[in-house]
């Protein structure tokens, strides 16, 4: 038995989790969310919990327990707290702004880049070095952060690039003259 998936989600007053047809849809005050579940895991809701069970133990149905209870916990934090993900830009003149619904990098390159972003992730610029992504599904707010962070990833010599705020980048020695 899968130790995530046979561990129950309890539910709170904040949301309200419902199944129809292989659907799970969580609503929260931050806004709501769909999963389609495949067969061999089944979902109920007892005594105020969100319980999973599998039908076999067939490899593939036994990843999709944990992973299905997994998602569906994403869920639920996502529309009562939401997910942000905070990026740095590192490098003179690096910058970004935002004109409309798309952000302008300046990212070193002899042109801007423009980028758009889904209409279900909020960007904001507090600072013109600094990006944060937020939104109530995880992947997509990670998809896109990692989208930003694709146009420049930082370099080892100097660090400079887009980098998560909490990323370290490994940095390598430079070149040593020889005499």
């Amino acid at each position: 038995m899968s130790r995530i998936g046979k561990k129950p989600i309890p539910l709170a007053k904040e949301f309200q989790v419902s199944i129809k047809d292989k659907i799970i849809e969580v609503t929260g005050p931050k806004g709501k969310l769909n999963l389609e579940i495949k067969d061999g895991v089944n979902v109920e809701i007892k005594d105020n919990e969100v319980i999973f069970s599998r039908n076999s133990e067939n490899k593939n149905i036994r990843a999709l327990h944990g992973l299905y209870r997994a998602l569906v916990n994403n869920m639920i934090k996502g529309v009562t707290e939401g997910f942000s993900k905070k990026l740095d830009l590192v490098g003179i003149g690096y910058k970004a702004e935002l004109k409309g619904n798309n952000i302008a990098f300046a990212l070193g390159y002899s042109h801007p880049i423009i980028f758009t972003a889904p209409p279900d992730v909020k960007i904001e610029i507090p600072a013109p070095n600094n990006v944060i992504v937020s939104g109530i599904d995880k992947q997509l707010v990670g998809l896109v952060a990692a989208k930003i962070r694709s146009l420049r990833p930082p370099e080892p010599y100097k660090g400079k690039g887009v980098k998560y705020s909490d990323e370290t980048v490994r940095r390598k020695a430079g070149k040593t003259a020889s005499k």
